[in-house]
């Protein structure tokens, strides 16, 4: 039975700022890099075959701290950028009160929880989910459907689109989830790759 165990990184600099980070590559804070260590306290004990991350720093730092807790030196990563965070285009960087005061706070609201509605030159859940799906198709279902126990990495909305696939939940729904940082959710699926459990750690 094939194990999936997915990890939002640790708090950046800029969630601790409370601006749209998207694809700019921000370091861990410092409590960032505690909850990646209590991450890997957490899937200590565990085995995988794989892991995966995004191309950006936050999620990488998160995966080798925790790995390296857990006591994981030999684990193959792969990164890749399909795995990175949604793109916020123009409101990258950008504080969202400072937005909400810009742009209006129901504009903002949308932007940010609608599923198919991008901010200015950026994208949506919708769009993120077209390029995180095609990867998780192609370079890790197989691996699942072979029995492999894998580790993902990534972002909360590359996260929240694969949480999507794997629940079977509408876009409504998904908008609605929270992933918090650095708590593993551990899934157990069948054959077929239906969810038989689901916890956090």
């Amino acid at each position: 039975m094939p194990k999936l165990v997915l990890i939002r990184h640790g708090e950046s600099e800029w969630n601790k700022e409370n601006r749209f980070t998207g694809w700019i590559d921000i370091p861990l804070s410092a409590k960032g890099e505690e909850e990646a260590r209590l991450a890997g306290e957490k899937i200590k004990g565990l085995h995988f075959d794989k892991a995966f991350t995004s191309v950006l720093q936050r999620a990488i730092k998160t995966f080798e701290i925790a790995a390296q807790t857990a006591g994981f030196n030999h684990l193959v990563v792969e990164k890749d950028e399909a795995l990175n965070e949604r793109m916020y285009g123009d409101l990258q960087g950008l504080n969202k009160d400072e937005c909400r005061q810009k742009f209006g706070a129901e504009k903002v609201h949308i932007w940010r929880r609608s599923y198919d509605t991008p901010p200015p030159n950026g994208e949506s859940l919708k769009n993120t989910a077209e390029r995180v799906l095609p990867y998780y198709h192609k370079k890790i279902e197989h691996l699942l459907k072979e029995g492999k126990d894998l580790l993902v990495v990534a972002h909360g909305n590359s996260l929240r689109a694969l949480i999507m696939y794997l629940e079977k939940l509408t876009g409504e729904q998904i908008v609605k989830v929270e992933i918090p940082t650095g708590i593993p959710i551990f899934y157990e699926l069948d054959e077929k790759l239906n969810i038989v459990s689901k916890k956090e750690l």
